[in-house]
């Protein structure tokens, strides 16, 4: 009945037989086809992106993949296993971009979206084979003949249908915030994406001294470790509650807060002392004059953020570069000046045009220490994001972006995260449990190509709407074609019919977080709502899902935030 087990240690060549066997005799479909009928167990596959080669650490993941499911198998479940391929997002375009030889949007619209597109499918599969064959040699089983693939129109159309519920529950909205945004790929990020591509860095920062208007010889100083904002400045801030003095050293009168004197000054004489609420609204002259705001500007403004940590204990305030910027920006009605274009370099009105914005640090620096503005540098060591799909790094930057409103379900998700066994349970509690806490509002769009569409239509009445399926669009448009590809540039002409005025409504542009298509496979893998409810019904939630750690901030929680968003429930068990 059994082969007799060999004594040498050729472990490759069995390893190659077994497989074999599995192949020709369909022994992985044979496990799933005799167990039809039984108790169900749900396993998800985390979608990996066909045009990426699966590396080494890729073995782990799929070995830990298999183990349970062949168990549950095992023990008489039936366990359906459908493979899936993530082929949306930036991973995609950078990949063709290089094929091409583009670089960036400008030259990707020169070239032309749809033929850019076009590269963008066959990008996907570059290593379908090469996925196959190593998910084969480590012994890894999944159905790859009928795999979920998330470019698809029922993919999309699914994925169109739960944002349209998000949008009508009135947590999709469209907001000016100071996003993390990459400026090689012209797009923010989300706040999970920047979770993933920290780095520690080398960098100066820097203590600049702002002439108090109306007085010789005395300064302000003010630390920041972003300089290349400073000919964006607008404002300083202190605390109104922590106590300030001005001194004399160096021959100059310094103002700053009394906490840090000796760190920062040294041996001084001190002449006058404040709070900062008594400082609030005094002037200064600005370090540059490349702009003439139009609103009350280069004054003192007070906010609880202010530290005594490390710094001076006053603040530059640039608000198009920051969110506690942006905030004291808001309360005090301050003008709104950004010196930096879409592509993270300084613009026309500085005298560094076209550098990129943190290779511009030198030269802010310079021109402040030529004109006896530089109280000092100081370097320091620092966690920075970078862009975690072409390593450049980020800036904080005001855009006009579509969220979801998280913060909103914030409870839901902390509920739902609770009903989930992790393991290890820290995972859960610590790692995971605390990036619930302080969920930040998900920024959803992308000024990009190659991706789902956001499925929403405005109005020059100001009407917005968001459709939810195919037929819906064919519905309320005149000109939508009977076989509609649901990917820009196809959808960018389709237009709709405004049902408060009768105007003509168009699509916003951009594509959405590749993120919300994975996290949406649940659903969307059956092409639910519009078919396949009782299979849907039947492998949700799932039992079981696996990967590495890195995924709370990504798959984990995408799966999570969207499957409260749409059904308030964990997507997953285990």
């Amino acid at each position: 009945m059994y082969n007799k087990v060999p004594s040498n240690l050729d472990f490759q060549s069995r390893e190659k037989a077994t497989e074999k066997f599995w192949t020709e005799n369909k022994i992985f479909e044979k496990s799933i086809d005799i167990r039809e009928g039984g108790e169900n167990f749900t396993f998800y596959d985390g979608p990996p992106t066909a045009n990426g080669k699966p590396h080494i650490g890729h073995v782990l993941t799929r070995v830990i993949k298999d183990m349970i499911p062949r168990y549950r198998t095992m023990k008489g479940y039936h366990v359906l296993r459908k493979a899936g391929w993530d082929t949306h997002g930036l991973p995609v375009e950078l990949e063709v971009e290089k094929l091409l030889g583009l670089d960036g949007k400008e030259q990707i619209e020169q070239y032309g979206v749809e033929p850019f597109i076009g590269h963008c499918k066959e990008s996907v599969w570059k290593y379908k084979g090469m996925w196959e064959d190593f998910s084969g040699t480590v012994g890894y089983w999944a159905d790859m003949n009928d795999p979920y693939v998330t470019y698809t129109n029922d993919f999309i159309e699914s994925v169109w249908w739960s944002l349209k519920k998000v949008y009508d529950d009135g947590l999709l909205y469209k907001g000016f915030k100071i996003v993390p945004y990459c400026p090689r790929c012209g797009t923010p990020l989300s706040s999970h994406e920047v979770a993933q591509g920290y780095k520690d860095v080398k960098e100066k920062s820097a203590i600049a001294k702002f002439r108090v208007k109306g007085e010789d010889n005395t300064y302000y100083l003010a630390w920041t470790t972003t300089p290349w904002t400073l000919p964006s400045n607008v404002a300083l801030c202190v605390n109104a509650k922590e106590d300030y003095v001005k001194v004399f050293a160096n021959e100059e009168y310094y103002i700053l807060a009394e906490a840090l004197v000796s760190s920062v000054v040294g041996e001084c004489e001190i002449i006058e002392r404040y709070t900062g609420a008594e400082l609030e609204g005094r002037e200064y002259v600005p370090l540059f004059d490349f702009v003439k705001p139009e609103e009350k500007a280069f004054y003192i403004t007070c906010a609880e953020y202010v530290t005594l940590t490390d710094g001076t204990g006053i603040v530059h305030i640039a608000p198009a570069f920051g969110e506690d910027d942006a905030q004291v920006g808001r309360k005090y009605g301050l003008p709104f000046v950004q010196l930096v274009d879409a592509k993270g370099c300084m613009t026309k009105e500085t005298p560094w045009e076209g550098t990129f914005c943190k290779d511009a640090d030198k030269d802010v620096l310079y021109d402040l220490k030529v004109r006896g503005l530089l109280f000092k540098t100081l370097p320091f060591e620092h966690s920075y994001p970078f862009c975690w799909r072409c390593d450049t790094p980020l800036i904080y930057y005001a855009r006009n972006t579509w969220f979801i409103r998280m913060t909103e379900v914030k409870d839901k998700l902390l509920k739902n995260n609770d009903t989930i066994n992790w393991i290890p349970e820290t995972i859960g509690t610590g790692r995971f449990g605390e990036w619930l806490k302080n969920v930040q509002d998900w920024g959803i769009s992308r000024d990009r190509y190659w991706g789902t569409p956001l499925n929403i239509w405005e109005c020059s009445c100001g009407h917005r709407h968001s459709i939810g399926s195919i037929a819906e669009l064919k519905e309320m448009s005149d000109n939508c074609p009977e076989n509609i590809e649901l990917h820009r540039p196809y959808i960018d002409e389709v237009t709709i019919k405004c049902p408060e005025c009768g105007g003509e409504m168009h699509r916003v542009k951009g594509v959405i977080d590749c993120w919300y298509d994975s996290g949406a496979m649940p659903f969307a893998q059956w092409h639910y709502p519009f078919e396949n409810k009782e299979l849907f019904d039947q492998n949700f939630p799932a039992d079981f899902i696996s990967e590495a750690v890195d995924q709370t901030r990504g798959w984990f929680y995408s799966l999570l935030a969207i499957s409260t968003l749409i059904f308030d429930k964990a997507p997953y068990k285990n």
